[in-house]
């Protein structure tokens, strides 16, 4: 099933990020953490694709596995940066055989090691022109990813001009890069709207579970922390309990509020992690039903 579909059926979509294995995380445990989330009955599991393709193997396998042996449909991340025609053609060509119809098309960062030259050699500047080959295949859902606080590389105007540009291109969905404040989300959302952009604007929501993460994950990103969750960090983030705990109420005060502003999909960012997940969804319950 495409993912845009799935949004059309359903009031509010619920879903997964998972990131495939590598040196410090196994197949195995990996395929244990897909098991244990699959219980919470997702509408849709992502799986992230290494910078450069790095991890695009385990991103098919474990993609795979989610959609043909969970029965939960799939999303693979893409990245372009650097990547000639060929290159996506083969990956198109491979998804098609591992029945996964569905694709989170991203220009990707540069690869450690490389430098902004890299975006000269490939055949894709923009994710926009990645999304754009996606829709001429026709085989393919095509999502994307949107900066509630705006790219880093970008200004406020730039940054909607490129996310008009994948929406012309033929995106069918968003998912947001992790927020702290809804208000900066909800913000984001009314000028997108604005601008004539008529497809679902997922939240992606990360649990904060250890400040030490969250503080490299927002220096990465630059995102916002806000006052009040820097206090949590710097209350509870040398115990760890305390941490988990707070971090699960401050998520699902997020969700809350943000399913309560007319939100039509939450993107748990779950880091390979099921406690808090589990957590989050027992305390949403209702709301989710």
């Amino acid at each position: 099933m495409k993912i845009k579909d799935l949004y059309k059926e359903k009031e509010t979509v619920f879903s997964f990020e998972i990131f495939p294995p590598n040196k410090n995380f196994s197949s195995e445990k990996l395929y244990d953490v897909i098991d244990e989330l699959s219980t919470h009955n997702p509408d849709f599991i992502s799986v992230t694709y290494g910078a450069g393709g790095t991890t695009k193997s385990g991103t098919v396998e474990m993609a795979s596995y989610i959609k043909n042996k969970l029965k939960i449909e799939s999303v693979t991340h893409l990245t372009c940066v650097g990547s000639k025609k060929s290159e996506i053609d083969n990956f198109l060509a491979e998804l098609t055989e591992n029945n996964i119809e569905n694709i989170l098309a991203l220009r990707g960062d540069i690869p450690q090691g490389e430098n902004e030259s890299i975006l000269k050699t490939g055949d894709f500047r923009y994710a926009s022109d990645l999304i754009e080959k996606i829709k001429k295949n026709g085989n393919f859902s095509a999502g994307g990813a949107f900066y509630p606080e705006v790219h880093y590389e970008n200004n406020d105007l730039l940054d909607l001009f490129h996310l008009k540009k994948k929406y012309e291109a033929g995106i069918d969905f968003l998912i947001s890069q992790i927020f702290f404040d809804n208000d900066i989300f909800l913000s984001y959302k009314e000028k997108a709207e604005k601008l004539g952009i008529e497809i679902p604007l997922t939240a992606g929501i990360i649990p904060v579970t250890n400040a030490g993460q969250i503080k490299r994950i927002t220096s990465l990103c630059h995102c916002t922390i806000p006052k009040k969750l820097e206090k949590i960090l710097d209350k509870y983030g040398d115990n760890k309990d305390s941490m988990l705990q707070a971090g699960i109420a401050y998520a699902t005060e997020q969700i809350i509020e943000l399913l309560s502003s007319g939100v039509n999909g939450i993107h748990l960012y779950t880091m390979n992690k099921t406690e808090a997940v589990k957590k989050i969804l027992e305390n949403i319950s209702h709301i989710r039903s």
